[in-house]
């Protein structure tokens, strides 16, 4: 797949199954995401995986943060909350590791830095044949969420990456006129 081909087609996929991508497969999503604007070569990105037990581990997390929020929660909310990581066969939690009080590299250009290797990790998937969603909700700014996963001070979870192999059909991708978005200043 040639570039600009990847760059115009890539789209979500709400429906993932198995296998999980593959050790390979892995290296070359990581080695993209790497790949991410990165001001004074900070890189502020950290990347947790899910898979097997872990995606169960998550859910877990998810249900104490559900029931945290509303402790009259009944079974089949705290369930759902399970469940949500069970959507694919591997997850990949995107965080911004942010380093307070640099010069010339504000919390939110690194933020935005993890966000662009989120979108690497999109990309890399679509180009090798896999499907990919970037996933937010409550949870990701959850704090039961944060502490379970480590996150310290201005950390920021960017995105729960879900991926696996593609199901079901795919939604055609929506076609935009980049001249309804530009503005030009000649």
């Amino acid at each position: 797949m040639d570039a600009m081909t990847l760059l115009h087609e890539r789209s979500s996929m709400g429906k993932l199954i198995g296998p999980a991508p593959g050790p390979e497969q892995l290296e070359a999503i990581y080695r993209a995401a790497l790949r991410a604007p990165d001001h004074k070569e900070l890189r502020p990105w950290r990347f947790i995986e899910f898979s097997g037990e872990g995606l169960d581990r998550l859910g877990e997390l998810f249900a104490e943060a559900e029931f945290r929020e509303d402790p009259d929660a009944g079974d089949a909310a705290l369930d759902a909350a399970r469940k949500k990581p069970l959507r694919a066969p591997m997850i990949i939690a995107v965080v911004a590791k942010v380093t307070p009080d640099i010069p010339k590299v504000p919390k939110i250009e690194q933020v935005l830095s993890a966000g662009c290797a989120a979108h690497g990790i999109l990309l890399a998937a679509h180009a090798l044949g896999l499907g990919a969603m970037w996933r937010s909700g409550k949870y990701l700014f959850d704090p039961t969420v944060r502490k379970g996963l480590g996150l310290e001070g201005e950390d920021e979870l960017i995105a729960f990456v879900y991926l696996g192999q593609l199901a079901g059909r795919h939604k055609p991708v929506a076609e935009h006129r980049p001249s309804d978005f530009v503005e030009r200043w000649n």
